[in-house]
């Protein structure tokens, strides 16, 4: 859950400009959070180099991959289905190749491959650089299987194609892996431990989207927060680092930092945070670039103590509560948002009550919200019970979704009459004279197309919203163009 899962995203072929050297067909599909989407990008660049287009026609690809998630059930049982799909055109096309890259293909192993039968290559989230040597075991007939995690594999040295991209957004990884271990949680186990990018790579790839006229980009990780950079390895092994790594190692406030000075009028996000790493540090730091956005995803999972200690999460209520202030306190206005999940074992209706309370107490401006879902593996899987009924479950997500809906609502209505700065992204859903961006605090805005261009950041009087999008009058260009 730690992830972002952006449900209109699911399942996009993703396609770019062909070149005229490649002559093979590459379909690829990706599932669940903003770092699969990622590493499609990672892949399809890798790909590449090996002859491979891109296509959005299923029936004339040579190779299909399906990039998956395991965090929840229904992600899995939708990569099945596809899987289904794929295997039926395979049945006309005999050239076709079916492989699962990603944390599915991780955790399920050897599954796809000798019990099910269903795919020909499966491909772990640290090992797309040996898919050239994978593919070449099946064009020799055999199935191929990579899902070693590494102790040191972030791909900084992969210059990632933007697929689908609306040349204005793009994601940098920053991280992989990750060291905490929440029980309900896949990650540790599906993309290994925690280790941290080169920043000067990092700082290469902004350098190079900024070159290209992207705006905005978004730093990625499953715990950006804990980003540590001392000239390689885990996170875990700082403590063994010597003295001068230790005195020249780059956090990430620090990383936030170079990335605001080193592109002063590109926008910077991240995603995702953990309340437990989130230092003032970074919040300090927000507050003094005007180029960060004043936006920050930070999931609690639950309201109650109780609860969080048995989702091993290294944080409480309190504590949480007073991150908050600090938050409040040194960006006031901040837009802070949530992950949810309710229904997890053993909780009780005061257990309930307390998230509810928590989500009083913050007043979040959006969240992703899920009934629990155990996940096979995690420590919740082995050692508790899952013993909410269903009926039970989804009423209290109906109850933190209708509070969350209604503080969404506040929120969004705290801007009426404002001036924000939007960032042209793409034509708008309900009217092709408008433009859709969004505000630095992560709020779709809406306005009339006028002379502005995408890629354009605007000044945007709000005169009406709805639940979740603003809608507003162009004013004029911002100084940040």
């Amino acid at each position: 859950m730690e992830k972002t899962i952006d449900e209109t995203k699911q399942g996009h072929a993703l396609v770019l400009k062909e070149k005229e050297k490649n002559t093979k067909k590459l379909f690829i599909e990706s599932y669940g959070c903003s770092m699969n989407f990622s590493d499609s990008e990672i892949v399809a660049s890798i790909l590449d180099k090996e002859g491979y287009n891109t296509t959005n026609n299923l029936e004339e690809a040579d190779l299909v991959l399906v990039n998956t998630c395991s965090i929840r059930d229904k992600a899995e049982q939708t990569v099945r289905k596809r899987l289904e799909k794929y295997n039926a055109v395979k049945r006309t096309n005999s050239k076709m190749k079916v492989g699962v890259l990603g944390c599915m293909a991780e955790r399920l192993k050897s599954k796809f491959l000798e019990e099910e039968k269903i795919v020909d290559l499966v491909v772990g989230p640290d090992a797309y650089k040996d898919l050239p040597n994978l593919l070449a075991e099946v064009e020799d007939g055999r199935d191929a299987i990579n899902v070693v995690l590494s102790k040191d594999e972030t791909y900084g040295d992969v210059s990632p194609v933007r697929l689908n991209s609306n040349g204005v957004t793009a994601f940098v990884s920053i991280t992989r892996g990750c060291d905490n271990m929440c029980t309900f949680c896949v990650v540790p186990f599906t993309r290994g431990r925690e280790r941290s990018r080169d920043p000067q790579s990092i700082i290469e790839e902004v350098n190079d989207l900024w070159s290209r006229g992207f705006k905005e980009i978004t730093l990625l990780g499953q715990n950006v927060d804990s980003y540590l950079w001392y000239g390689g390895g885990l996170k875990k092994d700082f403590s063994k680092a010597s003295e001068i790594q230790k005195a020249t190692a780059v956090d990430f406030s620090k990383l936030l930092q170079i990335c605001a000075e080193t592109q002063p009028k590109m926008r910077i996000r991240f995603s995702t945070s953990n309340p437990q790493d989130m230092s003032l540090e970074v919040i300090r730091t927000m507050a003094k670039y005007n180029n960060i956005c004043n936006h920050i995803h930070l999931p609690v999972q639950s309201g109650s103590n109780r609860i969080l200690k048995e989702m091993n999460r290294l944080h409480t209520r309190e504590e949480y509560f007073t991150l908050i202030d600090n938050i409040r306190e040194i960006i006031p206005g901040c837009a802070i948002s949530q992950d949810m999940i309710t229904g997890f074992p053993t909780e009780t209706e005061q257990d309930h009550q307390d998230t509810l309370s928590l989500m009083e107490y913050v007043k979040y401006n959006f969240g992703y919200m899920f009934t629990y879902s155990e996940r096979p593996g995690t420590l919740a899987e082995r050692k508790l019970e899952d013993d909410i009924p269903e009926a039970t479950k989804s009423r209290r997500l109906s109850e933190i979704i209708e509070l969350q809906l209604k503080h969404s609502t506040l929120r969004t209505q705290e801007h009426l009459g404002k001036t924000v700065e939007v960032l042209i992204e793409k034509e708008s859903k309900k009217s092709k004279n408008q433009w859709s961006g969004r505000s630095e605090f992560n709020i779709v805005c809406v306005f009339n197309k006028e002379q502005y261009s995408i890629g354009d950041f605007v000044n945007v009087r709000v005169t009406d919203c709805t639940k979740a999008t603003l809608i507003g009058e162009a004013i004029s260009l911002s100084k940040n163009n």
